[in-house]
């Protein structure tokens, strides 16, 4: 049995692929699903449709090998799932990391002080992105729930412990020590769920799942064929690190999906952010926890996304390369996407979107262009932060992938902004493929960590090419953006 399954159930569609012996792709399926958005700034997903789509793209990989040695799991991190223990039904629908609708609690905790409790011991801010807030809202707004979780009778996960929860039959209530350090209930010094936060929050211990390693025995599955353990388990930055093979201290990595996420290897330090950067988990492997300075941002890819579903100025994300290059040069608009908020380093949750510069000669390319440069400007914001924060965080090389990375127009324009060399791999589905090394390193079928990390491979390098006096011009437009923007 040579090959992985590598789960990758993301925030806008669930993917499932198949890895060869040489942890290269050799069969892919994608399917997206709804997005649910009930109120502004409140942002739902049907787990039932998430599970569907699970097993639907699970079955059409599977049907193409009968030699898969093991599954690999990665997953959006944060969103939020309430089951009950005895039936497997959600008794809500997930609540997805983006949602803000916890934003005058998490208020409350900042106004009593208890946020510092919560840094201290998570590594995190008191901030709706996170799963605590949102259990606790699921609790307290479920008819009976905040009963039946004291009774013992309903239970919490991210998505991949819904999944493993659903694949083994319910057999399993487990996750891994990166999914479970999102949840801001986790005590990433310590290694254990905080009973403190968990107390302050009337969140019953008994629904939390068990803690595991990113590769360890998470069950088995009989769902698609033949018996198959489920052998590694990352949140999908987490995974994306693994996947970069950013296993040094110093080494830094950033995802450009639906939000942008930049990660740290801070090695065995916990570095407490003085900038509103976040501290946690990178991986843990054989009960060794390295640690990573991490900045978030909510909306990157989703900006393009808008451009073609809200605004149908796009047919497909790949013509914002072309528009971009065509944009007039003299129209210098700044988008500032932040729909649900700002993330690092601003954690402003009812800050909106706006775009500023508007003249008669702005269209669609200019648009297209802005919504690229955003992407930029944030990612800069995270890396000065991090730069602050951490003397190991040496001006060097940015890995990054994700779906925008594939725009040469963007990765260029990301070089030129942070002033630093930006390589892109030459495999981009680097989430995957981390969840699937775990999998299959376990497994005995992939290489040791220093092997693998030799196997990473450049696809195409970005140099610096603007001007230090107009990157820093523009990037001082962009801070005045966000100044008007916050609230």
């Amino acid at each position: 049995m040579t090959h992985i399954l590598s789960i990758d159930q993301g925030t806008t569609s669930s993917r499932a692929i198949l890895f060869d012996e040489k942890m290269a792709i050799a069969h892919v399926a994608q399917q997206e699903f709804t997005q649910i958005y009930p109120q502004s700034g409140w942002v739902e997903h049907d787990v039932e449709e998430i599970w569907d789509s699970v097993v639907s793209v699970c079955n059409d990989v599977v049907a193409k090998s009968d030699d898969i040695a093991a599954i690999g799991i990665t997953n959006q991190r944060e969103t939020t799932i309430v089951w009950n223990r005895e039936t497997g039904e959600p008794i809500h629908n997930a609540i997805v990391w983006q949602d803000r609708r916890t934003a005058a609690f998490c208020d409350e905790l900042k106004d009593e002080g208890f946020e510092a409790e919560i840094t201290q011991r998570t590594g995190l801010l008191a901030d709706p992105y996170f799963s605590a807030t949102k259990v606790r809202y699921i609790l307290q707004t479920v008819e009976g729930a905040q009963e039946m979780a004291d009774a013992g009778k309903l239970v919490f996960g991210t998505v991949d412990s819904f999944l493993i929860w659903r694949m083994t039959g319910g057999k399993r209530h487990v996750t891994d020590a990166t999914n479970a350090a999102r949840t801001m209930l986790y005590n990433i010094r310590d290694g254990v769920w905080d009973e403190t936060i968990c107390k302050r929050f009337n969140i019953p211990m008994s629904i939390l799942p068990e803690v595991l390693d990113c590769a360890a025995d998470f069950g088995t599955t009989d769902m698609f064929g033949p018996e198959l353990p489920i052998l590694g388990v990352a949140g999908d930055q987490q995974a994306a690190t693994i996947g970069q093979a950013c296993f040094e201290p110093g080494m830094l990595k950033s995802t450009y999906g639906t939000g942008c996420f930049a990660l740290l290897n801070t090695g065995d330090e916990l570095v407490k952010s003085k900038n509103r950067l976040l501290g946690t988990i990178a991986y843990q492997l054989d009960g060794k926890t390295t640690y990573a300075l991490e900045g978030s941002i909510f909306i990157a890819g989703a900006v393009v996304q808008w451009l073609r579903d809200g605004l149908g100025i796009i047919e497909d994300a790949k013509d914002t390369h072309a528009m971009a290059e065509k944009a007039d040069p003299s129209v210098e608009l700044y988008l500032v996407p932040a729909f649900t908020g700002l993330g690092a380093p601003y954690w402003d949750a009812e800050a909106r979107g706006a775009i500023f510069g508007l003249t008669r000669n702005a269209g669609p390319a200019e648009f297209a262009r802005a919504a690229l440069e955003s992407v930029g400007f944030q990612t800069r914001d995270l890396l000065e932060a991090m730069h602050a924060d951490w003397s190991g965080a040496a001006k060097g090389t940015l890995r990054v992938d994700g779906g925008m990375s594939a725009s040469d127009w963007a990765m260029q324009f990301l070089a030129d902004i942070i002033g630093a060399p930006v390589d892109r791999p030459k495999v981009l589905e680097t989430t995957a493929l981390g969840a699937a090394w775990l999998a299959g390193m376990r497994a005995g079928v992939y290489p040791t960590q220093d092997e693998f990390a030799a196997t990473w491979a450049l696809e195409r390098p970005f140099a610096p090419e603007m001007a230090a006096t107009e990157k820093d011009r523009r990037f001082a437009g962009w801070k005045d953006a966000i100044g008007r923007t916050k609230t």
